[in-house]
């Protein structure tokens, strides 16, 4: 089950409300329970857990394969620093390898595509690019930021945003090659920037900046802030629906759902979500969205017809980073 990356070094790169809404939804929800070590699975429509699956220590954050077979999980750690990826089969729901990353310890942010894995590693100040089918990291390269968290990979999968707290920047990275990443590029945000995500037509960057509660939109065809206005005390995670119409935010200082129209920028609706609300995960249809409210042990359900939560899941202990698998 455990194997050994090795790094590849390339030039000019570092070593390197009604249930009844759910149930045309064809698929199911993954949560990681940080405090845990597990990734459970839970059924959408009768919102139970089915399925107890064991990871490395403390996974945060969660990505999965093309066609949906596999779960690529960043164990972060807890008082030790995590230093390795959790692969999981669905279909098994069983790890089948953990990638040890040496001293890229503290992976978070993760995304997949094209059989690649882009994550962060929080304390090197890196991204790498993993290989699942060479079982090899195929670049490495860093950032010069501190704080590296989040990880938003473009949907033509071109390009990677980093959102850095301590350095209070995102980083643009391009993918460049199967070798070596392209150009990088440091964008100013607000303060302590961490909730990221990029809008379904690839045209917008929306970073949540938890030292200010305001949210900077960053233009992708200029790779600048086009537009920063307040929304809250601590947008610490942030989802656009799949018809990129909508955002929603979860505010972890005020223990709000945010809820804000994409285009005119404006707050809909603010929905009570006390114990600290953190990941969010939006249904693939657009119906349900799902935040992990950590410090209650449970996922709520959020209607988005309605805009009101219908349900909760207990899913385990410190619940954070979710997917969706077919």
């Amino acid at each position: 089950m455990f194997s050994k990356i090795t790094i590849a070094v390339a030039v000019g790169l570092i070593s390197c409300g009604n249930v009844k809404a759910q149930q045309s939804a064809a698929g199911s929800l993954l949560v990681l329970n940080k405090a845990d070590n597990a990734l459970v699975v839970v059924n959408p429509v009768n919102l139970t857990v089915t399925a107890n699956i064991p990871t490395g220590e403390g996974p945060h954050e969660i990505a999965f394969s093309d066609d949906h077979q596999l779960a690529f999980v960043a164990n972060y750690g807890a008082q030790q620093h995590g230093h390795s990826l959790s692969v999981i089969d669905i279909a098994a729901q069983k790890e089948i390898r953990r990638v040890e990353l040496g001293p890229l310890l503290r992976p978070h942010g993760i995304e997949a595509k094209n059989g690649k894995i882009y994550f962060i590693s929080e304390l090197t100040r890196t991204v790498a690019c993993y290989d699942f089918s060479t079982d090899k990291i195929e670049w490495l390269t860093g950032t010069g930021q501190d704080g590296g968290h989040m990880l938003v990979l473009t949907p033509d999968g071109k390009r990677i945003y980093t959102a850095n707290r301590v350095s209070h920047t995102v980083t643009s990275i391009d993918i460049g090659t199967a070798s070596s990443p392209g150009k990088i590029l440091q964008i100013a945000t607000g303060s302590k920037p961490e909730g990221i995500d990029v809008s379904p037509d690839g045209r917008e960057v929306w970073v949540g900046n938890t030292g200010d509660g305001t949210i900077s939109i960053i233009d992708v065809a200029s790779n600048s802030v086009t537009y920063t206005f307040g929304v809250g005390k601590v947008p610490i995670r942030i989802k656009f629906t799949p018809d990129g119409k909508t955002v929603l935010v979860s505010d972890n200082g005020a223990g709000e759902l945010i809820v804000i129209n994409a285009s005119s920028r404006e707050i809909i609706k603010r929905v009570n979500a006390a114990a600290s609300p953190v990941g969010i995960l939006i249904q693939p249809n657009g119906k349900m969205a799902y935040i992990a409210r950590s410090g209650s042990g449970i996922v709520s359900a959020f209607d988005l017809e309605q805009w009101r939560f219908i349900g909760d899941i207990k899913t385990g202990n410190a619940p954070d980073g979710m997917a969706w698998v077919k």
